[in-house]
């Protein structure tokens, strides 16, 4: 990257543009694109992930953990390389880990939109706000793992709260 493609140490759109679309490791790690949202990217690659718990919760059970460990291995890969491409770490375009995290957030309620709903709303919370051990990870834990952790743990965060309300209704 040269200079006129850098934003105070960051890539310009130019550079992001070419790792997004230039490869399929960055075209996941960037949520299909979506990543590339001015406004909210993580936001907006949790909003794509939302289809997808439809297709993943259509599996067997086990073939289900199977897929969703597997998938979040690749975001290790892939947040990690892309992330490396880029020169900045967790830059806010990688949206893989929000989309993990949302499955797994979904994991466990009804496909109901009520419940794709609160899922989706309370993962967001977690992952913007970063509680305790959340914002811990997202800073002390490096490279691709690093980026796909805290957001797993933000949708634990989720997944315990949604229980609490699923004993209740």
């Amino acid at each position: 990257m040269n200079e006129s493609e850098h934003n105070e140490g960051k890539p310009g759109r130019l550079a992001l543009n070419k790792v997004v679309f230039g490869s399929p490791s960055g075209f996941l790690a960037f949520g299909f694109g979506s990543g590339l949202s001015p406004f909210a990217p993580g936001t907006m690659g949790t909003l794509v992930a939302i289809p997808f718990i439809f297709a993943l919760r259509a599996l067997d059970t086990p073939v289900f953990w199977f897929v969703l460990i597997l998938l979040f291995l690749l975001g290790v890969q892939l947040c990690g390389s892309v992330s490396r491409r880029l020169g900045v770490h967790d830059h806010g375009g990688i949206v893989w880990d929000e989309m993990v995290g949302y499955w797994l957030s979904a994991a466990f309620v009804p496909l109901q939109w009520p419940w794709l709903l609160a899922a989706f709303l309370l993962f967001r919370f977690f992952d913007i706000l970063k509680p305790w051990p959340i914002r811990q990870l997202d800073k002390k834990v490096s490279g691709g793992f690093g980026i796909m952790i805290d957001d797993v743990v933000a949708a634990l965060f989720t997944v315990l709260i949604l229980a609490v309300l699923q004993s209740f209704w």
